[in-house]
């Protein structure tokens, strides 16, 4: 019975070290799908912060995440209503990830899997978010993010534009 009673102890003592180590600094976000939006206007952070980290949001519906850093933007859709495009050379499947760097804008291969973003921060309808010449902006018709050019694209659930 002591043996068991240690087992379990080791066990919870594991589990808070790793809740411990993993949860820090990481935002919850919304996850309905109502719209209710954040009470924070922008996201923003500081520029020295953009410089040292990537920066993750979500939508308040859940459904979109994107990580900034100053080499681009990706974001992922969990469900889409869209054809999904071809991507040529690609065996695996497309249409959840998008990527917008210095080469402009492509779907992804999905032949490692759709990334997972962890636990990014909510980013309001109608807030918007910069992270070095990147710009995204978060509304109830999907997420919008441009380079300082003007390129980029539009991302929703039932539909993806390419920009400009």
């Amino acid at each position: 019975m002591k043996a068991f009673l240690l087992v379990d102890v080791l066990l919870v003592v594991l589990l808070v070290v790793v809740l411990a180590v993993t949860l820090p600094g990481r935002g919850g976000g919304g996850r309905d799908d109502a719209g209710a939006a954040d009470a924070s206007a922008s996201a923003s952070p500081t520029p020295a912060a953009a410089a040292d980290r990537p920066v993750t949001f979500a939508l308040p519906s859940g459904n979109i995440e994107c990580e900034m850093s100053t080499s681009g933007v990706v974001c992922t859709i969990g469900t889409f209503t869209y054809a999904p495009p071809q991507v040529t050379g690609c065996d695996a499947g497309a249409g959840h990830v998008v990527r917008l760097d210095a080469d402009g804008f492509a779907f992804q291969c999905e032949d490692d899997g759709v990334p997972d973003l962890g636990t990014p921060v909510e980013l309001a309808y109608g807030a918007t978010q910069t992270v070095g010449g990147y710009t995204c902006s978060s509304g109830t018709d999907g997420v919008t993010c441009t380079d300082a050019a003007g390129v980029g694209f539009r991302l929703a659930r039932a539909q993806w534009v390419t920009l400009p």
